[in-house]
């Protein structure tokens, strides 16, 4: 692997490489039964004697929008780096679309596209350079790569600054410029870490939208994020790594189902009184002078709070699901509490 101008990570070039490097693997790579990336007993260890894995074990399947989350340190950024082959791994297999990582890594690399969470462009380039020198890394024609950028940087919303200095655009503009880069080689595996970081809400529900297009596509996505909401919103399997190892992994609705409390806004007509009332089992607090904050058990008759409501004189004019049931799902599987259940379970 080489780095070229602008920092990002590119496969080393020959004559050899070039003539192969955006064609399809052979054999079972093109079969759709086999997952997009395979992981099994995947260790890292560090010098330092940090063991930053401890047998992580998935299968992210074609087609899927991926979630992978934990918190800082969890050990999210060394899966990536290994899947990447950005960082060599202890032991264990790393499969993608079934080409082993070790055996054919050449092969592995051209099906992934890689967007991480630093911005490693040539800030002095112009984003229609930086996506056509990118694909000529890996032996895109420039006939094709000129027609592929305008094609990405259109999907992008970045056309009409396809031809200014890439220093001049905003932060989420140069967050969308890093995927266009990535999808020009036309990955069957997107690994995104952190897109959205440090964007604002109004840009990052545009990138959401362009991210569902391109997992719509038939594009493989994984995500890591520490924007709950955004996992919950785009994703339908995900896995929770804490301290180097799986917590909890399946599929979101599944998963998101075994919580035993769930939560609603409930839009009130005219003004909430002053004294709210109580009943038994829920967490009833005023969001505002208009709306309620509820939470209760799964198994509780919501009747019973409408009827309580009611007397007190409350009319709820409509209600809707918080969206903070993976932010609860993620605080009770990771932290002190969480481990140390966890080793005494072991």
């Amino acid at each position: 692997m080489t780095q070229d101008d602008s920092g990002a990570i590119a496969p080393a070039r020959s004559s050899a490489m070039a003539s192969r490097a955006v064609a399809q693997p052979s054999g079972n790579a093109r079969d759709l039964s086999v997952p997009a990336l395979r992981v099994h007993e995947l260790r890292k260890t560090y010098d330092t004697g940090v063991e930053a894995l401890k047998g992580i074990t998935l299968d992210v399947q074609p087609g899927d929008f991926y979630a992978l989350l934990g918190p800082n340190g969890a050990g999210k950024s060394t899966l990536i780096g290994i899947v990447s082959s950005l960082v060599n791994k202890t032991s264990g297999d790393v499969r993608i679309f079934g080409v082993d990582l070790s055996a054919d890594r050449d092969a592995a690399m051209r099906l992934i596209g890689l967007v991480p969470q630093e911005m490693n462009f040539n800030f002095f380039e112009k984003p229609f350079d930086i996506l056509v020198n990118y694909a000529g890394f890996y032996g895109l024609p420039r006939s094709e790569a000129i027609v592929r950028a305008e094609e990405e940087l259109k999907r992008a919303q970045l056309w009409d600054k396809a031809h200014s200095m890439s220093r001049t655009l905003s932060g989420g503009m140069k967050r969308r410029l890093m995927i266009a880069r990535a999808m020009m080689t036309r990955p069957r595996l997107l690994i995104l870490d952190e897109p959205t970081a440090g964007v604002d809400i109004e840009i990052r529900r545009g990138m959401w939208k362009t991210l569902k297009e391109i997992n719509a596509s038939g594009t493989t996505i994984i995500l890591t994020t520490h924007y709950l909401e955004e996992a919950e919103n785009l994703c339908r399997h995900l896995a929770i790594i804490d301290r180097g190892t799986i917590v909890e992994q399946g599929p979101m609705r599944a998963l998101l189902a075994k919580l035993d409390v769930e939560g609603f806004l409930l839009d009130i007509e005219g003004t909430l009184p002053a004294t709210l009332p109580d009943i038994e089992g829920t967490a009833l607090l005023a969001a505002d002078d208009h709306t309620l904050d509820l939470e209760m058990p799964r198994a509780m008759d919501l009747n019973r709070v409408f009827a309580t409501l009611d007397e007190a004189g409350i009319r709820v004019r409509s209600m809707r699901t918080k969206s903070n049931r993976l932010e609860e799902l993620f605080v009770r599987l990771t932290g002190d509490d969480a481990a140390a259940r966890r080793e005494q379970a072991a």
